[in-house]
């Protein structure tokens, strides 16, 4: 098994290791909440989650389960999902390069932003699947809660998630008028609003609630080659829900929601190796500023979508029908610029329409020691993505002829769509009043139907991604390549779990159960069919759950053996006649992952909190077939998998009488060395690094008035989070930045 190099781990290992001796010794988490007071003395508030499709106490739950409830994510200014990364032990969570949710958990997930491969982390909104990796960058807007599943979530949700499921639950209307508004500004001329209100339109019958939120800012990066900024934001988002309750037994919640962002440009990569330019005649260095671009291709950046979905609940004694009935469309535009210089040596582009209908149908028993979710789940996605390269000045390099020009004009249309049909279900038994069982099963059925076609451009006059749209398959292009395809899979996703309640304030659990995620084909390809087959994982798990020092201390562990097989992995490599960039997409082999998580809260005293999460990831390729067949697992690390995660924050809270209360929070995360690429390359790698932050929060006494400072990334640390190995062809090797040092003052005043 590959082992990463203990030298380059040292610090954070010891980094990480301290946190967690200081929180032991202090007696002492996760969920960050002012506690409530038990007999004159400060106790931790319960956390409800609905991890297993019910509402019910986190520290019942016999699974590795992170929640972050409003407040909390209002106070740490989680205002997307990536900002949950350092907060959730093993997760690793960023925006792409195309607008995508590139998201890790315990090393399972999907690096590649085209449509033609499902995620390994499901993201859910409302229960609701959200089929592409795009759209699933989630601005957080008026949430409730917000809960991160670690481990497969077969037996109980939606599309199988192979590695664990991200669910965002939306604040649902209420019997009272209620609501608040929101104004915060911060460098990089970041604009930041929102605004909510809830309240009855017939009282205790009909509730209804309207949010909306916009945020903007300036890009991170300056681009030499027109001097403006590159990597900006320009979004709108809104969610309308009503909840009708004709009796006590029956409800219907629909939300209506919409975004849109469309900044002046996309996001540059940082070239981090020289390049060589055919108009130049010779190789162009990188810039010493990795937030310092010169290119001539990230002019256009477009995402759109829009959902509905309607959830109707029946409850008639022990037992409740569900129906949750959905709709999604997303339309996605973009053009990115991969040489990284001026040249037209490798400019992207990526038209992307897709939209999704899913069915679920839930039948939850709840008896005195029987429960039972079960469910029958369909789920239906059409995606049409238009891409290619405008590339007039690509090249190859040839034997004796040395550098050669090889100019690409070109397109590809594929036309996808997906089935998922599956019928599930979980039952839990008390077998004791201490010990419990949990059997789940579930039974799907994939299938993928493609159509896909490309044509060359090159000397027609034709020049630009719109133009080549526009006359696709109307015979100005030529070289025509086509094929269409389709296959299916059946996958049997098992569960079995134990948990023992050792007292009131102590569980221990163990499990095991498989994970599955559908095969396809290689969208970037035209000219033949290169399917790839289905991932299987295996997952066993132990936990304890536990709170101790009279309910100031909260405990969570978990530890985790994952059998990982049929590796979908995507690569980048080039033509052995022609020399010209090729994208490999196949399954590579298999891996090991085995790790340790822990998230402690503890209220060292009535004024001061203190919140530890740490993770281990210990994982390599067991087998690795690259080019020709040859097993490199020794020469290549998991991506996105570092061995130590941590996060140690500290919150001081202090009383102002009649004025209010002030809080001051610092905290500080770890990652040890992370490999961003397949390909394992030592420049792309994000050696070890830190990051602090810190904020202050004032609420009045009535709390009605919020003003936060907050600052991230105070030391204004460079750090890569994603990469591109383009050494093949055109022979670069790109990073992607993490935000530098950002600060905002936000206000917020509630009613």
């Amino acid at each position: 098994m590959t082992r990463h190099n203990s030298r380059n781990h040292s610090w954070t290992r010891t980094s990480c290791l301290t946190s967690i001796f200081i929180a032991l010794t202090a007696t002492t988490g996760h969920a960050q909440t002012e506690g409530e007071r038990v007999a004159d003395r400060a106790v931790l508030d319960e956390v409800i989650v609905t991890a297993r499709r019910q509402s019910e106490n986190l520290q019942n739950t016999p699974l590795a389960v992170s929640a972050f409830a409003a407040d909390e994510l209002f106070s740490n200014q989680i205002e997307d999902l990536g900002k949950l990364q350092s907060h959730v032990p093993n997760l690793s969570l960023h925006v792409g390069d195309a607008a995508n949710a590139v998201i890790y958990l315990r090393g399972v997930g999907q690096i590649d932003s085209i449509s033609f491969n499902d995620p390994g982390v499901g993201v859910y909104v409302d229960d609701v699947y959200m089929g592409r990796a795009q759209g699933s960058f989630l601005d957080v807007m008026d949430p409730a809660r917000i809960e991160v599943l670690r481990g497969p979530q077969g037996t109980l949700y939606g599309r199988n998630t192979i590695g664990g499921a991200i669910k965002f639950v939306s604040a649902r209307p209420t019997n009272e008028v209620e609501g608040y508004v929101e104004a915060g500004y911060g460098n990089y001329n970041q604009i930041k609003a929102k605004a909510s209100l809830s309240g009855p339109i017939i009282a205790d019958k009909l509730m209804a609630k309207a949010a909306v939120a916009h945020s903007s800012r300036d890009g991170y990066s300056q681009n030499l080659f027109d001097g403006e900024d590159d990597f900006d934001k320009e979004s709108n988002s809104w969610r309308v829900s009503t909840l009708l309750t004709p009796t006590e037994d029956l409800s219907f919640y629909l939300v209506v929601d919409g975004s849109k962002n469309s900044p002046d440009h996309s996001r540059t990569p940082h070239t981090e190796t020289p390049i060589y330019s055919v108009p130049a005649g010779g190789f162009v260095a990188p810039t010493d500023d990795p937030f310092v671009v010169n290119v001539n291709y990230n002019t256009l950046e477009r995402l759109k979508t829009f959902g509905a979905a309607l959830t109707a609940e029946y409850t008639i004694n022990d037992l409740t029908f569900k129906s949750i009935t959905s709709y999604r469309e997303m339309d996605y535009r973009t053009k990115v610029d991969l040489d990284g210089i001026q040249d037209a040596s490798f400019g992207i582009y990526d038209f992307e329409d897709q939209d999704q209908f899913s069915q679920e149908l839930q039948l939850i028993y709840q008896g005195d020691r029987l429960s039972l979710v079960s469910g029958l789940y369909y789920f239906r996605e059409n995606d049409i993505t238009f891409a290619g390269a405008n590339a007039p000045d690509f090249f190859v390099t040839l034997p004796v002829i040395g550098v050669f020009p090889y100019p690409i004009i070109n397109a590809g249309r594929r036309d996808q769509t997906n089935t998922s049909q599956a019928a599930y279900a979980q039952l839990k038994y008390d077998a004791t009043d201490k010990l419990s069982l949990t059997v789940g099963a579930r039974f799907t059925k994939e299938k993928k139907e493609v159509t896909s076609a490309g044509e060359e451009f090159f000397g027609t006059g034709v020049t630009t991604a719109e133009e080549m749209e526009a006359v696709f398959g109307t015979g100005v292009g030529y070289g025509r390549t086509s094929f269409t395809a389709e296959n299916d899979w059946n996958s049997f996703s098992p569960k079995i779990g134990l948990d023992y309640t050792v007292n009131d304030d102590v569980m221990v659990y163990a499990s095991a159960s498989r994970g599955f995620k559908s095969g396809g084909f290689n969208g970037r390809l035209t000219n033949r069919a290169q399917s790839f087959d289905p991932e299987t994982l295996w997952s066993y798990e132990v936990g304890l759950k536990s709170t101790f020092a009279e309910k100031r201390v909260r405990l969570n562990m978990a530890g985790f053996y994952n059998d990982y097989k049929n590796f979908q992995l995507s690569r980048f490599s080039a033509n052995p006649d022609t020399g010209a960039f090729e994208s490999v997409f196949e399954n590579a082999g298999k891996a090991t992952i085995w790790g340790l998580e822990m998230e402690m809260t503890a209220l060292l005293s009535d004024a001061l909190t203190l919140n530890v999460n740490a993770g281990y990831l210990n994982s390599g390729y067991d087998e690795f077939l690259g080019d020709f067949g040859i097993d490199v697992s020794d020469a290549r690390h998991l991506v996105n998998a570092p061995e130590f995660t941590s996060r140690a924050s500290l919150t001081y809270t202090q009383e102002l009488g009649d004025a209010g209360t002030l809080s001051i929070n610092g905290a500080v995360s770890t990652r040890s060395k992370t490999y961003l690429t397949v390909s394992s390359s030592e420049v792309l790698a994000q050696d070890a690094f830190a990051l602090f932050e810190a904020g202050i929060r004032f609420t009045s006494a009535d709390q009605k008035w919020d003003v936060l400072l907050s600052g991230q990334n105070l030391t204004d640390k460079k750090y890569r989070e994603h990469g591109f190995d383009l050494s093949a062809a055109p022979g670069v090797q790109l990073g992607y930045y993490g935000a530098p040092r950002t600060y905002s003052l936000t206000l917020r005043y509630s009613f």
